[in-house]
């Protein structure tokens, strides 16, 4: 089932590739070769035992052709943006400068096209230091196609002790089905990000995943985030594709002495969904806040994999996952925590809650505490049940009706999410998304 992306792999190379640094071409062909080596993996593997990719492997997505007559409108590019500042657009993996506004950027910040950032000259000698550093291709099938097909994509800059006042917004944006996609099926994309906040820095980041139509389409994409000492990035990450679409990801981030991360992921789209999130903590007194909310419908599956790596002692990371199911969903959260031999002082917390709003739905939770140290303090634990009947009792008795009670404790739950998100233009617009996917 590889054989067929690995001639896409010398296509590729061999063609609009061919012209990317020495170094670059070096990763992508030991990525394609690890892809070949790997294979998409099976239910036969632990880490995934819940989710089959049988859907992606069974079928050949062809790579999504160069931008042509495939771009929205800025009309149609507004109306799916989350920001209201600065914004870059990547459209089928490609970034597309016309539809992209980064007007208003202080000196020091720096976000253009991955493709631009590899070439020669500084921004290129940062990219080589980092890009592919901190995904783990060499075990990730996906992350290793990924990186073999690695051509454009989001890099962002942030140079030390520089503030971005308002988020910026990476928008990326698919378009099989939309007309004028690939003639021979389904189309992939493999966006790539890199984002660097350098020491002292101050940035909200806002990567948003969104389709131009219902058709059936393959996003797999790869973000890898650097947090300088003493910096601080809240980072929202929301996926709301087509519902035919299948989407999967690889996050990564490294985090220095004592830096301040804040991760939101919000899962709305795809039939089906993973997402594997890996966080380093990588100095001592690094803080992370791992914050997500998954709300699913219909045969919907989301797939949440994350690791928690304690490498550092006096390290807190507080870790909140909930998720919605109706109708026939099926949600998977597998979080495991790491403290590493030397760790002491770690604070870790780890919560994963599950609410099913009908008997078909299904969601499995497994939390992991894997502890080297002996002076830490780390919990965990997960629930998974229907709506608080004494909750609904208690606002149906004020009067309210049985659905409009249903609906504020539902709502509620997922609120809880989205009340530990600091920037509240953001959250507002989060929250519209929420309420109407709830609706």
């Amino acid at each position: 089932m590889t054989e067929p992306y690995v001639k896409d792999f010398q296509a590729f190379a061999s063609n609009g590739a061919a012209g990317a640094p020495p170094w670059l071409r070096e990763i992508r062909e030991g990525a394609i070769a690890r892809f070949a080596a790997l294979g998409f993996p099976t239910m036969k593997q632990e880490a995934w035992r819940f989710t089959s990719v049988a859907p992606i492997a069974e079928q050949h997505f062809t790579l999504a052709p160069p931008l042509v007559s495939r771009l929205p409108s800025p009309a149609v590019v507004e109306s799916l943006a989350l920001g209201l500042g600065p914004r870059i657009v990547v459209v089928d993996g490609r970034y597309a400068p016309g539809l992209s506004s980064l007007a208003g950027l202080p000196e020091g910040v720096q976000a253009t096209s991955l493709a631009a950032a590899t070439r020669a000259g500084p921004g290129g000698e940062l990219a080589r230091r980092h890009l592919a550093r901190y995904a783990p291709w060499q075990d990730n099938a996906f992350a290793a196609l990924n990186t073999a097909f690695l051509a454009d994509g989001a890099f962002v800059h942030i140079a030390a002790d520089t503030a971005l006042a308002q988020p910026l917004e990476i928008l990326f944006l698919a378009t099989s089905g939309a007309g004028g996609g690939a003639a021979d099926g389904p189309a992939v994309s493999h966006p790539r990000s890199l984002f660097v906040v350098e020491r002292g820095a101050r940035a909200a980041l806002i990567e948003s995943y969104a389709s131009l139509a219902d058709g059936v389409q393959w996003t797999n994409a790869v973000t890898e985030t650097v947090v300088g000492e003493a910096a601080r990035v809240e980072l929202y990450r929301v996926q709301r594709e087509g519902r035919n679409a299948y989407h999967i990801a690889t996050t990564q981030s490294r985090q220095e002495r004592d830096s301040y991360l804040a991760l939101h992921a919000l899962t709305l789209g795809g039939s089906l969904a993973r997402h594997d999130i890996t966080t380093v903590l990588d100095g001592p007194g690094a803080e992370l806040i791992l914050n997500g909310l998954y709300l699913l419908g219909g045969s919907q599956h989301a797939d949440h994999h994350t690791v928690i790596d304690h490498a550092q002692p006096h390290c807190a990371s507080h870790e909140f996952f909930n998720g919605v199911l109706a109708e026939r969903a099926h949600g998977v959260f597998n979080g495991r925590i790491i403290v590493r031999p030397g760790a002491q002082r770690t604070d870790s917390k780890q919560t994963n809650n599950n609410l099913l709003l009908s008997t078909e739905a299904r969601a499995d939770s497994q939390p992991q505490l894997e502890i080297y140290a002996d002076d830490v303090k780390c919990t965990h634990g997960s629930t998974v049940g229907p709506l608080d009947q004494t909750a609904l009792y208690y606002l149906r008795s004020r009067g309210l009706s049985p659905e409009t009670a249903r609906s504020l404790v539902t709502y509620g739950f997922a609120a809880e999410i989205l009340g530990r998100m600091q920037r509240p233009d953001v959250r507002e617009r989060l929250d519209g998304l929420v309420r109407a996917g709830l609706a």
